[in-house]
């Protein structure tokens, strides 16, 4: 006999909510997913509103301090990741906001171009030994700064025509039946309803996905990056050369200080800032096991012992590194870092089983190279991605555009960065504007017609798809 419940509840009047707005495509959460949604479904001829928490847009890319866009060739050296995202990336070059290898050294096994990133402890998002030839080579991967990035999205936001909602937390869909028919949102201005015709979940949680009633999955490995969040802040003012001359002259006792801190619970990992005019930066990018990236006694949890160790940290370095004697925090991430939780029932479900595959779906609307898997990566250096993963498989008028894709914990952990949601971003809000014109739901888009504006848009897909559009 199952106990009753201690929980008390309290019983919500009903009220009538203003509609504020009436628009084609309404997207929740301005991450990479939610500007890539915004942008594509407006400059492809849509009406749309953008809804985003806090005050900035770019999500983990710049509130997170997660500056890193990793991924984007193969081993080899070849490109697979383009479109909006390396439209951002060139955007932020010509205002000197970005670093990435030239284009000639993608792939390179070159001792020093490898040793730039390795001496900057960059090495897990720039390279990898290619086992075929038992050498280390660089992968395209760039750099951002998350400060220039929010000023950039603000601004192609804007080109876009997309009316933009800051310090708006959306919270509830309008649902008819199984269909979603716009999204209630909070802030300072008060409960207000978005009527829509189709809305993307762009939140990276899949905020909205339970009240519409989409059948989800939460299962994480404990062992996978997903599993944790993550308190990242930035320091500044290091003299790396004087790091560098200590390390090599007494190996040993920096050893047994980062044992010591590490001993504390302190952080100890950083990468070097390789920003222009950043030379004197570190950035701590810790993750922090977590059982429910959902929960806010976790979240409140990880922030408040996050922000101590933090110190801490900064504490310990400035007092026995030498270096880091006139360091200081410049900043701590605005908003705690989420690396995954719930991921929708789609269409199609990717696996593990999908990195050995080599399918080349009917419906592929982007190419992620694997670079993570090891003898896996070097036999199957790509895999590619079906539209269907973004629809969930019994919820008309929604799709997701961030990690909560249709996927197992494997697929997830390893396909859920910026880069990625960029493209499930620029997918979404595709679609979104093909069903609009076609006057069809965004499960029944035509995928032919979704490909060419794809490509159009700079993406990269598969030869044998391209010989068929």
């Amino acid at each position: 006999m199952e106990k009753p419940s201690t929980v008390k509840t309290i019983l919500e009047p009903a009220k009538e909510i203003k509609v504020c707005r009436e628009t084609d495509v309404v997207v929740v959460g301005g991450g990479p997913g939610g500007v890539a949604s915004a942008i594509c479904a407006a400059r492809n001829g849509a009406n749309v509103v953008l809804i985003e928490r806090y005050g900035h847009l770019g999500g983990m890319a710049s509130g997170g301090l997660v500056n890193i866009i990793p991924n984007l060739s193969e081993i080899n050296g070849k490109q697979r990741i383009a479109g909006l995202c390396q439209e951002i990336i060139d955007r932020l070059d010509a205002r000197g906001a970005a670093d990435f290898p030239r284009e000639e050294d993608w792939g390179t096994t070159n001792i020093k171009v490898v040793g730039r990133y390795s001496k900057a402890n960059l090495g897990r998002f720039y390279i990898r030994k290619d086992l075929n030839i038992s050498q280390e080579r660089v992968l395209y991967t760039a750099l951002v700064d998350p400060e220039v990035l929010k000023d950039e999205l603000n601004t192609m936001v804007t080109e876009a025509g997309v009316k933009l909602y800051l310090h708006s937390w959306g919270v509830q869909p309008i649902m008819d039946g199984k269909t979603v028919k716009g999204v209630i949102f909070e802030s300072k201005s008060g409960r207000q309803a978005v009527l829509a015709k189709i809305l993307i979940d762009s939140t990276g949680d899949g905020d909205l996905l339970i009240p519409a009633g989409v059948e989800c999955s939460t299962d994480i490995s404990p062992n996978l990056r997903i599993s944790h969040l993550a308190f990242a802040f930035w320091m500044a003012n290091v003299d790396h050369q004087k790091t560098d001359r200590f390390k090599e002259a007494q190996p040993q006792k920096y050893a047994e200080l980062i044992q010591e801190l590490t001993n504390m619970g302190g952080f100890t990992g950083h990468f070097r800032g390789l920003l222009k005019d950043q030379e004197h930066m570190v950035w701590f990018h810790p993750h922090i096991s977590s059982p429910d990236q959902a929960d806010v006694e976790e979240l409140t949890r990880v922030d408040v012992s996050g922000r101590k160790r933090a110190l801490m940290t900064y504490n310990f370095f400035k007092k026995n590194i030498p270096g880091f004697e006139k360091c200081y925090i410049s900043q701590t991430a605005p908003q705690l870092g989420t690396t995954g939780g719930r991921r929708i029932i789609g269409e199609y479900v990717m696996t593990k089983e999908d990195l050995t595959a080599d399918k080349v779906f009917n419906d592929t609307i982007a190419i992620f190279p694997d670079n993570d898997n090891g003898e896996i990566s070097t036999k199957h250096p790509s895999v590619n991605v079906p539209y269907r993963v973004l629809v969930p498989h019994s919820v008309e008028g929604l799709m997701v555009a961030c990690r909560a894709f249709s996927s197992d914990d494997k697929i997830n952990t390893n396909f859920n960065l910026i880069p990625h949601c960029l493209c499930f971003g620029q997918a979404a809000g595709t679609a979104a504007a093909i069903a609009l014109k076609t006057g069809v739901t965004p499960r029944k888009v035509n995928i032919k017609e979704l490909q060419k504006m794809l490509v159009k848009q700079g993406a990269f897909l598969p030869e044998n798809i391209l010989a068929n559009l």
